[in-house]
């Protein structure tokens, strides 16, 4: 068996069909980041914190708020991945390495914005998602959140159709039982619905959650939660 690479993400290690993953993932992304500028309208004094960067350098849509964003110099990110090759591709950058399920290492509200892209389905079950948005909230003014919606009919990390609309339990015990098996962990892998994801934010929240990306009406590919200034 080939050793892993260690300069690619462990998501794409254990990924499907990666490529065909890419470029849908590159064209949803780059409607998330257009729907992030019109709705944060940040300016160059705006602090902005984006947690959960990975240290894949392979794919075109890793990283994409860093390549992306205007004022790198207001960036910074953390990822439980080294992501320090961040500082060296877009100057002004500041990276943090942290432990997934711990405290951020940020002051109250030490942020204009938290922005979190894909993520959140894969820090563990309900408990730890809501302290990850907890987090959020806690070190940023306003957090803008995305994660893939458990309904869209292709399961974007397999890429295997309509499997993941089985209760969880019996999805994971198929899924454990191929050569997809790290995807059956609830660790790894544990897909929202637009309730689930409303859940996790703190009881009076300002959030507003949209559906967004490819298809339509509740199949839409992914969610979107932001919350007012």
């Amino acid at each position: 068996m080939s050793q892993p690479d260690p300069d690619q993400s462990i998501l794409y290690q254990h990924s499907g069909r990666v490529p065909l993953a890419s470029r849908l993932s590159y064209q949803v992304r780059q409607t998330m980041f257009d729907r992030f500028m019109q709705l944060m309208q940040p300016t160059a004094e705006y602090r902005v914190l984006d947690i959960g960067v990975t240290n894949d350098t392979k794919f075109p849509e890793s990283n994409y708020f860093e390549q992306w964003y205007p004022h790198k110099s207001q960036i910074t990110c953390v990822g439980t991945e080294n992501g320090q090759h961040l500082e060296t591709l877009y100057p002004g950058i500041r990276f943090q390495q942290v432990v997934g399920g711990e405290k951020l290492p940020y002051a109250d509200q030490s942020f204009d914005i938290a922005f979190s892209n894909a993520v959140l389905e894969h820090v563990g079950n309900a408990a730890a998602q809501a302290f990850f948005i907890k987090e959020a909230c806690r070190v940023a003014k306003r957090v803008f959140i995305t994660t893939p919606n458990r309904w869209f009919p292709i399961e974007p990390h397999t890429t295997l159709p309509l499997l993941h609309y089985l209760p969880k339990p019996l999805y994971r015990a198929i899924i454990a039982r191929t050569p997809l098996e790290y995807w059956s962990h609830e660790e790894n892998l544990n897909l929202l619905t637009y309730n689930e994801f409303a859940r996790c934010f703190p009881t009076g929240s300002p959030v507003v959650i949209e559906r967004i990306g490819i298809a339509a009406g509740p199949f839409r590919s992914n969610l979107v939660a932001w919350t007012k200034g």
